[in-house]
């Protein structure tokens, strides 16, 4: 239950709305039991049973002095107009108050709308804010299409299962509340016999509960899994197609499907098996109550026959509420299912933390630095992918780095805007520990052109001007320009406000190439990242993006991550990256005469 009691801490913002809830709640029960309570000795007065009343009561604020004040009225209109009249008195009167006891009740409902909508709004807020904090590191261990689950099934069990679970706890224990104070009133014995069969009844649905809940988790986790071979299928469709892999697939995903479906099955089994077990024990418990009741009244003479029937309609009232409440629980444990895999998600640990006070860097002034840094993925539970390195980068210098595959260039250039932390060693920028820097300043020193051309289902605009919401138009088409993607921008559709599609389908590789230097050039920082921005292009392409590039480098600092290597022979340095490890280091001319594994390098491309 700790998970639901976190939950209720998203009403706080809306406890006003909670308050006139089970304020409505409360009058809409009152006037469902005046109806009752009313109803039997407005008939008595009709049908003649009792003496009509001459008197009118003395005003007291009670529940009393209202029937007194009707059944007097009722007299009345019987004395002065007839039993017809009073019969059309009492249709009325009966209308009235099932109209106010509605109302009340849809009131009720109304007000908790924003509560409900609200809630699972926040919740969701906070999720999305969570995952962009978190550092990249969390998301190698975690499938993308489970996230996608989690941000989006498991919200939408707690909204249908957790918020009908609270409107049925600030609605019920009202109607629980009233219902059982008249029947203490009535007979405290047959009242106390009752409360204990409804104790030994939630106990039997409390067990079977426990096992929904265990069976939910199961079935979300599945169904994240699913979301996440859908999210593969359609990324990879090409190389699926092209291997003919398509059996493979279909194999892989009927499996998982069909482990959710049996999953699905017993959930829906046990859900169902809700309603008619607890009308099942409901009855149990109403032919114990009369077995109970009756003895009283047939054995003891402790109880009248007038009350026992009371007592009954009464407790009949109590039984939709009790029974409201025993779905509820089977509900409750399903959503808190859900609830737990999402706060797996808000309680994940950054690793990535400023320090208390952080300093806000404006500008780069004179170098960055690697000292003795080494790194692994998982906390040195797998091999170093950086090993000791020491690395100075002069400003305005330009530094390539080269190495085979998994030599660690990435992992280096990916520590600079603190995207992962070293767990040895340390790194400077303009000689300060870059973990003291604020985070947010830091990264704004940066632009990062990466191999994958990373771009949004948006206008051509909003991706150039991507992180600066505010940007001038035509500062935006500067930027293209610089970058060479002006050109075929304006022969796109709409132009600068041509939709890209999906992670920028309607486009080249070489164009969306183009839009991700036009968008570092927007942003103008000090210190430039290309990781392998040419890789993937054809000579014509690669031809304009390397002379964007070269426009985009000019007057910053650069670290390039260079697959071929033709490109970053005027770098001022190069480094040679082997095993984790700085193996060579200089100019072009001085690499190739040391013969060493840049020339090897070297030649294996130009052969």
């Amino acid at each position: 239950m700790k998970q639901f009691i976190r939950l209720l801490r998203y009403l706080i913002p809306y406890r006003s709305n909670v308050l006139l809830n089970v304020v409505f709640n409360l009058l809409s029960v009152v006037f469902s039991l005046v109806s009752i309570v009313m109803l039997i000795p407005f008939l008595q007065l009709l049908f003649g049973k009792t003496p009509l009343i001459n008197e009118a009561p003395t005003f007291a604020f009670s529940p009393d002095f209202a029937i007194s004040f009707f059944e007097f009225k009722l007299s009345t209109i019987i004395k002065e107009s007839g039993t017809t009249q009073g019969l059309l008195f009492i249709c009325i009167i009966t209308a009235i108050i099932f109209f106010l006891k509605n109302l009340f009740r849809f009131l009720a409902v109304y007000v908790m709308s924003p509560v409900r909508n609200g809630v699972v709004r926040d919740i969701r807020n906070d999720l999305y804010k969570k995952i962009l904090s978190l550092p990249l590191a969390y998301y190698s261990k975690e499938k993308k299409g489970d996230l996608i689950a989690r941000m989006t099934d498991d919200v939408k069990e707690i909204e249908t299962s957790i918020m009908n679970v609270l409107e049925i706890f600030f609605r019920e224990p009202v109607n629980i509340i009233v219902f059982l104070g008249a029947m203490v009133m009535m007979s405290f014995q047959l009242t106390i016999f009752v409360f204990v069969m409804l104790l030994i009844t939630g106990g039997i649905i409390g067990r079977i509960g426990k096992k929904l809940k265990r069976t939910s988790a199961e079935g979300q986790e599945k169904l994240g899994f699913l979301i996440s071979i859908i999210d593969e299928t359609l990324s990879g469709l090409r190389i699926i197609h092209a291997f003919n892999a398509g059996k493979f697939k279909t194999a892989q995903f009927k499996e998982i499907n069909s482990s959710h479906f049996k999953i699905a099955n017993r959930l829906t089994l046990r859900r169902e098996l809700s309603s008619p077990l607890t009308e099942f024990l409901a009855i149990c418990v109403v032919c114990t109550v009369l077995w109970f009741g009756g003895r009283l009244v047939l054995d003891k003479q402790l109880l009248s026959a007038e009350t026992f029937i009371g007592f009954m309609v009464i407790f009949s009232q109590l039984i939709p509420p009790a029974k409201s409440f025993s779905n509820a629980f089977y509900n409750i444990q399903k959503g808190l299912a859900s609830s737990h895999r999402i706060y797996e998600i808000l309680d994940a640990e950054n690793s990535i933390k400023e320090t208390p006070n952080p300093i806000s860097v404006k500008d780069f002034h004179h170098s960055i630095e690697l000292k003795n840094v080494s790194f692994a993925y998982n906390n040195f539970d797998q091999k170093e992918i950086l090993s000791q390195v020491n690395l100075k980068i002069e400003k305005g210098k330009m530094i390539a780095l080269v190495g085979q595959s998994g030599a660690g260039k990435s992992t280096m250039v990916d520590l600079l805007p603190r995207f992962y932390d070293p767990q040895k060693g340390e790194v400077l920028i303009d000689g300060e520990n870059i973990k003291n820097l604020n985070l947010h300043s830091l990264r704004d020193l940066f632009g990062i052109v990466s191999q994958e051309a990373i771009l949004f289902n948006d206008t051509v605009y909003n991706n150039i001007a991507f992180g600066f919401p505010g940007a001038n138009k035509e500062a935006v088409k500067e930027a293209a320009k610089i970058a060479n993607a002006h050109d075929f921008i304006m022969r796109l559709e709409n132009g600068y406000e041509t939709n890209i599609g999906d992670r920028g389908s309607k486009l080249s590789g070489g164009e969306k190439q183009r839009l991700t230097i036009a968008r570092a050039v927007l942003k103008n920082p000090p210190i430039l990242i290309l990781d392998e921005a040419t890789s993937s292009l054809d000579s014509n392409s690669e031809k304009l993006v390397q002379e964007a590039l070269n426009k985009l480098m000019k007057g910053r600092t650069s670290i390039v991550i260079a697959h071929r290597l033709s490109t970053i022979q005027f770098a001022d340095e190069i480094i040679v990256m082997k095993n984790g490890a700085i193996a060579e280091r200089g100019n072009h001319i001085g690499l190739m005469a040391h013969n060493g594994i840049y020339k090897q390098l070297v030649e294996l491309q130009a052969f």
